[in-house]
């Protein structure tokens, strides 16, 4: 197998809790999981040696479909899984409460540039298992705590004992993408104990966190899973509680919270964004986390069309992305023919789900991603009446709305009802479409094809973001708050325009109950005397930001830099 081939680089294991490798793969819910990928993608563009490691999920996340009030149902996603990936032949087991359970893995092979990177997915539904074990490879984010737990159990320590049956033996980094796969800690001192015919010890902790690495992806409270010790010890009957001074290690409290199990066997920590390691750093205060702003994989997000002008204009640009700056000598004529190319995809593709009459010529916004309050869908219809006027004096509006709320979340499910209700309202001055079941493919179609990417949470809460950054790589520029990423890539005027300023002050933290008017206000203002006007009086001024989007933040925020860093910072 090539993949096990000595090479100059070292071998680094992946595990997330998600991966997107295929859009026809329902192996993820929304930004980590994609971001997974891409991480992946790069990897096997530069000929990296890395593994991916993650969870089989027959029912996906879930399918979305929105009725005519508004109201989101869950379906599950129907695929065949032998269509997509190989069954290996290994088999492992686990032990979860008084149970054995029988872990397979199936491979997929992401390829770039005549290199391959393998993905393996675990499954435990096989006949010998428990129905209850087989379940664990359902659904993605399911469940209650124990299934989550159990999940959790299959990714880290399966995922160990599942590698070593395949081959690989010298692994030199587990690099563990957010805290769900940190039991994985575990395995490794467990190795490393029966090796030494030992108790756990501090040369033990040392040793596993000079192989792991913890990158944590969110300040918000429910993305750091923590489980009663009264249910880990259920679950999982051989977890060291009673280790005395190394107790601390391992628990939190009366919890396992799992982010901070990586952070303490961890060599390497780092936030996803400058901003967001800031943030993290108050957080987890007694840690060194370090910063590494996340980026996309290029050849992934870009469209047909730009890709046409960067295959005419830069060569060889898929094997060294950072020749795309070189997109700030292509003309600005070309910049444009290319966009209006997708901008017709996106709107004849609407149009033909929803019967709305989007037209062209048009100035049209994008908004899609996780349907949360903390993301703040709603913010630019806080002043109905002002939208209208904006759009009845400087040009009709159009917005194109997508995104999932988790079942759980029924404030987010709210939001989308709220929108969906709104559209009506609008008319005939401003179009708004809220498109169902947001998924990669549907992803490609909106960052490319709308005419300013809009991206409002509420700050500190937007650890990156990477949405902004496939707009940017299809030469649409943002509008966002300064937050996450685009603190970095904002240039005013120049790559896109910021909402508001920057008010974020480390001893206040979250913003304060008058942001949001603030924040729309701001919103308003800037469409209204800056974006739009151009938009609609000056093509070739708008024209222009469009290739400094793609030369300036495309050709940084990419995947293959993000890459190179952890290779230099994490990984030797």
């Amino acid at each position: 197998m090539n993949h096990l081939k000595n090479s100059f680089y070292r071998t680094i294991a992946y595990f997330s809790m998600e991966i997107a490798v295929d859009e026809r793969i329902p192996t993820y819910s929304g930004g980590l999981g994609v971001l997974a990928g891409d991480t992946l993608s790069a990897a096997a563009s530069v000929g990296f040696s890395m593994v991916g490691v993650s969870l089989l999920y027959r029912k996906g996340y879930f399918f979305q479909k929105i009725d005519e009030q508004g109201v989101q149902r869950e379906e599950p996603v129907e695929w065949a899984v032998d269509d997509f990936l190989v069954e290996q032949q290994p088999r492992v087991t686990i032990q979860l409460e008084n149970r054995v359970v029988t872990v397979r893995c199936w491979l997929y092979e992401i390829e770039q540039n005549e290199h391959k990177v393998p993905v393996y997915f675990l499954d435990t539904d096989l006949p010998e298992n428990d129905p209850y074990d087989r379940s664990l490879s359902g659904f993605l984010y399911g469940g209650d705590d124990r299934y989550r737990l159990c999940q959790e159990a299959v990714l880290g320590i399966g995922g160990v004992r599942m590698l070593r049956a395949l081959g690989y033996k010298k692994i030199d980094r587990f690099h563990m993408n957010e805290g769900h796969s940190s039991l994985l800690t575990l395995e490794l001192l467990r190795e490393i104990s029966e090796t030494k015919h030992e108790p756990i010890s501090w040369e033990d902790i040392e040793a596993v966190r000079a192989l792991c690495v913890f990158t944590t992806h969110t300040p918000v409270a429910s993305g750091h899973d923590k489980f009663p010790l009264s249910l880990v010890k259920e679950v999982l009957p051989f977890f060291p509680f009673y280790y005395g001074e190394l107790r601390d290690i391992f628990c939190c409290g009366d919890f396992l919270n799992m982010t901070y199990l990586a952070l303490n066997l961890s060599h390497y920590i780092n936030g996803v964004a400058k901003r967001h390691s800031e943030v993290s750093r108050m957080l987890f205060s007694h840690y060194e986390i370090d910063a590494i702003t996340n980026g996309v994989h290029v050849p992934s997000w870009v469209s047909q069309p730009i890709q046409e002008l960067f295959d005419k204009h830069i060569p060889h640009w898929r094997e060294d992305i950072f020749s795309i700056r070189y997109a700030i000598a292509i003309p600005l004529k070309q910049i444009w023919e290319a966009h209006l190319i997708n901008k017709r995809h996106l709107l004849d593709f609407v149009n033909r789900q929803k019967n709305i009459g989007m037209e062209i010529d048009n100035f049209t916004i994008g908004f899609a991603r996780r349907m949360t309050a903390y993301k703040r869908p709603e913010l630019i219809f806080s002043n109905l009446d002002r939208l209208k006027s904006i759009a009845k004096a400087i040009g009709p509006l159009q917005l194109v709305f997508a995104g999932k709320a988790h079942p759980k979340d029924e404030e987010g499910k709210k939001i989308i009802q709220r929108i969906h209700a709104i559209h009506s309202s609008l008319s005939p001055e401003v179009k708004l479409v809220f498109l169902e079941n947001y998924d990669l493919a549907l992803a490609k179609r909106i960052v490319a094809g709308v005419d300013l990417w809009l991206n409002n949470p509420l700050p500190p809460l937007e650890a990156s973001g990477t949405s902004g950054m496939k707009a940017a790589i299809n030469g649409v520029p943002s509008l966002s708050v300064l937050d996450g990423w685009w603190i970095e890539g904002c240039i005013e005027g120049m790559t896109g325009w910021s909402i508001g300023m920057d008010h974020f002050q480390k001893k206040e933290g979250i913003e304060d109950d008058h942001s949001n008017d603030r924040d729309a206000n701001a919103l308003y203002d800037k469409l209204e005397k800056v974006v739009m006007p151009l938009f609609y009086k000056n093509k070739d001024a708008y024209s222009l930001i469009m290739r400094s989007c793609i030369a300036i933040n495309g050709s940084f925020f990419n995947a293959q830099r993000m890459l190179m860093q952890y290779v230099i910072k994490a990984y030797y």
